[in-house]
């Protein structure tokens, strides 16, 4: 009899009990795209639409435990990082990862939450530039992480160019710099790909309050096209669709008094499989 698998996606990140964003966010995406999804936790932030209320750390011995047992027994096909806030947890992430170099790795450096709540100490960003970045194959900075990330102002899309090209110096592999806080009726993205051309996308921007956790879906989602085996660019260029049109399908929603959720089932795929070799 035939034996099948499903293309598995590893979310490392944080907790979000309201259900928008962090590993809830991935674990929707995830399953909405046809992979199937395993999680690591790294952080309890208290949290809703309105905002972070507080973080609570988990231990980096129980996130070594976890990232252990995942890899012992459901070996990811593809790996999203997302919140990681403390140098401790970037070392024993990065100490795994490097075991599994032709895992493809993305890695959403959550810096700011989109209600304007720092999320990350800055003894931390050292350690992500020096440990982490190496190791993704694309990392997915907004506008406002993308300002600390290069050291300057990123307020128009030409400021977004030169500070792309100024992340991609961080031993990055390739950047997708997005630009949905540009103050314009249309929501551009630049890519900055392995061989230094830069692709330029353009959406169109709703009215919406729904965005909250857009950023861990758009990483998850590029994760999960990875682990089904598109190319870089295809994934980044398929999530960025899934992305859009999970805002449009929520964007007359009312979920919570803030920034509400995407709709991440807007259109929902069966699990794939693969035929086991």
């Amino acid at each position: 009899m035939k034996k099948y698998q499903y293309p598995t996606v590893l979310s490392i990140a944080g907790f979000d009990g309201s259900g928008g964003a962090g590993i809830q966010a991935d674990l929707k995406t995830i399953s909405a795209l046809g992979c199937y999804a395993t999680t690591v936790l790294t952080a309890l932030p208290v949290q809703n639409t309105t905002g972070v209320q507080s973080i609570f750390s988990i231990p980096t011995s129980v996130v070594k435990e976890q990232l252990d047992s995942i890899f012992d027994d459901i070996p990811p096909s593809a790996i999203k990082i997302g919140m990681v806030h403390t140098p401790e947890l970037v070392e024993t992430i990065a100490a795994k990862l490097k075991n599994y170099p032709k895992i493809p790795v993305v890695f959403d450096p959550v810096m700011v939450a989109t209600s304007g709540h720092k999320l990350i100490e800055d003894e931390t960003i050292k350690s992500i530039t020096e440990l982490l970045f190496p190791l993704a194959d694309v990392i997915t900075p907004n506008m406002d992480e993308a300002a600390i990330l290069a050291q300057m102002p990123v307020e128009t899309i030409e400021d977004m160019r030169i500070a792309g090209n100024k992340i991609l110096d961080l031993s990055c592999k390739s950047v997708l710099l997005k630009g949905g806080h540009l103050k314009s009726d249309l929501l551009t993205s630049l890519f900055f790909g392995p061989d230094k051309t830069v692709h330029e996308f353009e959406f169109e921007k709703f009215e919406t309050q729904n965005m909250h956790g857009s950023g861990c879906t758009l990483s998850s989602a590029i994760a999960s096209y990875l682990a089904q085996k598109n190319s870089l660019l295809n994934s980044v260029t398929k999530a960025q669709e899934y992305v859009h049109q999970a805002i449009y399908h929520a964007k007359d929603v009312k979920i919570g008094k803030g920034n509400g959720p995407l709709n991440h089932f807007f259109n929902p795929q069966k699990l794939v499989k693969y035929e086991l070799e």
